[in-house]
């Protein structure tokens, strides 16, 4: 028997000039972060923007190595980051931003860097908004990064955001 299973993906875009200013203040946070990325390989810089319930926000950049995949991305710096100096903080929203000109839609989270966020929101039982923008375009937001990984691998006890 062949049975078809589909799951509904759901992002928002808005201009920045509606999204509220907490939002924008992530997203100038991570064009920050973008500046101190270290890409001479790829010459593709991203930065990304933590913010925590305490209010704290950690910055993060995509941080490359000539010893691949020794290197790490912007998400997964900042993730990282952010639990290692704030370790019992919910992160509450994420930012994901590069400076390159290309379409918002052709920008997202590698694999490796959606399994981190999504169990970071397992483990936090949390769901973490998150926002993506390329160069100045509109800005594609989701309330959760659960739906960036949809078949994703989790502990059997893990919470079912």
């Amino acid at each position: 028997m062949i049975r078809r299973i589909e799951r509904t993906f759901w992002l928002e875009e808005w201009s920045v000039s509606e999204l509220e200013a907490s939002d924008r203040d992530l997203l100038h946070v991570a064009f920050q972060a973008c500046k101190t990325a270290y890409s001479p390989y790829s010459k593709f810089s991203v930065g990304t923007a933590v913010l925590l319930a305490s209010g704290a926000i950690v910055m993060g950049s995509n941080q490359e190595n000539a010893a691949y995949p020794s290197g790490l991305c912007a998400e997964r710096v900042a993730f990282f980051a952010a639990g290692a100096q704030h370790p019992n903080d919910v992160i509450v929203a994420a930012a994901v931003v590069t400076d390159s000109p290309m379409p918002v839609l052709h920008f997202s989270p590698c694999g490796g860097c959606r399994q981190v966020m999504l169990e970071t929101e397992h483990r936090q039982g949390k769901s973490i908004r998150f926002l993506m923008q390329t160069g100045e375009s509109n800005v594609l937001v989701s309330d959760s990064v659960s739906q960036f990984l949809p078949l994703s691998f989790k502990l059997p006890d893990s919470r079912n955001l």
